[in-house]
């Protein structure tokens, strides 16, 4: 099979790497792709959120089959150019989509199938939003309606942050992402994530994990798209993530099928579960980032076998054989991230570390300059192990982040903490 995976990320970087463990993976490209990949795959030039663009690259690479990582390219409808054109893809359409680029329309799938979720409310202008945030009182959640790289989210703890966060949004910082905002009761709980593949009408439950939002240690700081996971979440436990299945997943296929708008692809449910209750936080319909890391390093291989099937409407035929074994990814980042930081520091070491099945470190923001690994984005590195036990795969995972030399970047140093 000649595979193209489109992005270029630590997400990326992982599906690549299991991917290529399969015998059925023949060509491997990734487009753009980055440093880290460029050492087990092809790289491409593309523009990945031009559909066309893409669907013409496939031809003229003879490519059998296309994974979609990031949201940008589902949100513009590349999944539905590709399969007009014939091509097999894993990726959900522009029109199921929505269930991450609009919060609002997440809401409306709740609240059509009675899926478990946050009390809320949706404004376009700051006046009524402001009112309805000082009525409400804090804690309280402001979301950007749209795509904003999983940064336009701001718990308040108090009104003042609350009626910021709203000017900042509908204010343009978030460009058109932010036009509208979302604003949500602020649930208490513990998180995780459940990830789901969909092919339409059957769905295959994953794996599960969680990861830590805020920037700094012991859940400090701003929230980032994620500084740290661990797979499997003990939060969710069978039970819960039964009812999960039952009471939001299910029913949010269902709805979907139901308005012509079929869901096939991963669906990432960000879940509270307070008591053993779980209450959808938000949807996403891509694999997490760095969630899709750990995960990527226990299902190994036979990722390609389950994607491809969720692809050709076979998700009935197949099921994931897991190891009884933890995973966890430290996310090496840029001093100064989420806010801003340099790019262009030269990151040395990484040349000595493992990489191996059960230790590797995958790229997120670097690129090959002169032979040198240098850093271009927020989230640099993911430093990732397994092991039999949490306890393990946290020991190898932070023996690996000593190893590598890089003074302009940071990484907290107590992922895992709360199952450990």
């Amino acid at each position: 099979m000649n595979i193209l995976i489109l992005g270029g990320g630590g997400r990326e970087h992982s599906l690549a790497w299991a991917v290529k463990q399969n015998p059925k993976c023949d060509r491997l490209i990734v487009a753009p792709g980055n440093a880290g990949i460029a050492q087990i795959a092809e790289c491409a030039a593309l523009d990945i959120e031009d559909g066309d663009k893409v669907a013409t690259f496939c031809a003229d690479n003879a490519i059998d089959f296309v994974i979609i990582g990031p949201e940008a390219p589902l949100a513009a409808g590349v999944s539905d150019v590709l399969r007009a054109n014939g091509f097999v893809v894993f990726g959900c359409s522009e029109a199921a989509a929505q269930l991450e680029s609009s919060k609002s329309f997440t809401k409306s799938i709740c609240d059509a199938c009675d899926a478990p979720t946050a009390k809320y409310a949706h404004f376009t202008r700051s006046g009524p939003a402001k009112d309805y945030v000082t009525a409400q009182g804090a804690p309280i959640v402001i979301k950007a309606d749209g795509l904003a790289a999983g940064k336009g989210v701001v718990v308040a703890m108090d009104v003042a942050t609350a009626h910021a966060a709203i000017d900042d949004m509908l204010g343009g910082q978030f460009g058109a992402a932010g036009a509208e905002v979302v604003i949500e009761e602020f649930m208490e709980g513990e998180e995780a994530s459940y990830f789901i593949l969909c092919d339409g009408e059957t769905v295959l439950p994953v794996g599960t994990a969680q990861d830590h939002k805020r920037a700094f240690d012991g859940d400090e700081g701003p929230n980032t798209g994620g500084m740290g996971a661990y797979s499997p979440a003990p939060v969710l436990t069978d039970a819960v993530a039964r009812k999960a299945l039952d009471e939001i997943v299910k029913p949010t296929v269902a709805e979907m099928a139901n308005r012509g708008t079929p869901f096939q692809g991963v669906l990432y449910a960000g879940l509270m579960i307070k008591d053993g209750q779980p209450r959808l936080v938000e949807y996403n319909v891509r694999f997490g980032d760095p969630e899709c890391q750990v995960l990527m390093m226990r299902l190994g291989g036979q990722i390609l076998d389950l994607l491809h099937a969720c692809a050709e409407g076979r998700l009935s035929d197949v099921k994931p054989n897991w190891a009884d074994d933890h995973a966890m990814t430290i996310v090496m980042a840029a001093d100064g991230y989420p806010g801003s930081y340099e790019k262009g520091s030269t990151i040395n070491g990484l040349q000595d570390l493992p990489e191996t099945s059960s230790e590797m470190t995958f790229h997120a923001g670097t690129t090959d300059k002169d032979g040198a690994i240098t850093a271009t984005g927020g989230r640099v590195l993911n430093v990732t192990a397994r092991g039999n036990t949490l306890r393990e795969a946290h020991a190898k995972a932070y023996a690996m982040t000593a190893q590598i030399d890089w003074p302009q970047g940071f990484f907290r140093r107590d992922i895992g903490h709360r199952a450990l």
